[in-house]
């Protein structure tokens, strides 16, 4: 009989706000041992509870790297005003066809969080490609070889990058993907935690973005509403404190410059509650966000 799949509630609150902290390098794996120590119970220490809520990510996998339902490549672009040569991961529908002769496709851009090109995002893009998209998901480490294959140490290598050069690298991309011949030119954003950070940031720096949909993603600052002209998707976890708290400002802002969004908060979800490779998953919320996502994504780009 198949274990249960753990969930947030299996958790305490205050060591899930912990696990955040450790995710997003506010504490190291010393000290979120150290603290976690206090919610082990018998037969569960922190180490176990670290592991029960870090990715697993071949319990999550819905879609195979050799589905033959979609083509993949790996695929590196030019990032000259940033780190020069980019990796990232393409995914389209199979049924598109390759070469001269391939379909035009709307493009997706998909934006890891702060770890890098993981499995998990990768099976993001493919899921793109399922639903009719050109995807496509850069890899921020790749001046630092790449994603590693180790979670611990892509958040150690995320913490070197230089941060300017990272947005520069994201922006080339996407004017890049955007352009590409077997592109229809219209091209949507979307990414998760840091990447959701990204989305907003390209609505910003690219006028003819052609829709935006950032997922718990840090907001730019008030006065870079004014930039936007996408349209805007936005979903916000329910207990987000950390993320949540700066979206009145951001909100009034966009108000004020006209802006056209449409932001969804998903109660009682925690930071992450996308991503089905951890606890954290919510997948009621996550279904409900993704068919949102979808519909947005159809209705500004067509599929």
């Amino acid at each position: 009989m198949a274990t249960p799949r753990l969930t947030a509630k299996d958790f305490d609150q205050e060591l899930l706000i912990l696990f955040d902290a450790y995710v997003h390098g506010v504490v190291d794996r010393r000290g979120f041992l150290e603290r976690a120590q206090k919610y082990a119970t018998a037969g569960v220490t922190a180490v176990g509870l670290l592991a029960a809520l870090s990715p697993n990510f071949a319990l999550a996998q819905q879609i195979k790297p050799d589905d033959a339902r979609i083509k993949t490549e790996w695929i590196t672009y030019q990032s000259p005003q940033g780190s020069g040569s980019i990796k990232g991961y393409l995914a389209r529908p199979a049924s598109s066809g390759v070469g001269a002769g391939a379909a035009k496709l709307p493009a997706i851009l998909v934006v890891h969080e702060n770890r890098g090109l993981n499995p998990h995002i990768e099976d993001i893009v493919r899921r793109f490609a399922l639903e009719g998209y050109m995807a496509f998901a850069p890899d921020a480490l790749t001046p630092l070889g790449g994603y590693p294959g180790d979670e611990d140490k892509a958040r150690e290598a995320f913490a070197k990058l230089d941060q300017t050069k990272v947005r520069e690298d994201f922006i080339a991309g996407a004017g890049w993907f955007k352009a590409r011949p077997d592109g229809t030119g219209k091209m949507g954003v979307t990414g998760f935690c840091f990447g959701g950070g990204v989305a907003h940031m390209l609505a910003t720096r690219m006028p003819d973005l052609n829709a935006a949909a950032p997922f718990y993603g840090n907001h730019p600052a008030a006065e870079e509403a004014v930039k936007v002209k996408a349209p805007l998707l936005i979903h916000f976890a329910g207990i987000d404190e950390r993320i949540n708290a700066a979206w009145p400002a951001y909100e009034a802002a966009l108000k004020a410059a006209g802006g056209r969004y449409t932001a969804h908060s998903y109660a009682g979800t925690q930071h992450g509650f996308h991503n089905d490779t951890t606890p954290r998953f919510d997948a009621s919320a996550a279904k409900l966000a993704w068919e949102r996502t979808l519909a947005f994504f159809a209705q500004h780009l067509g599929s």
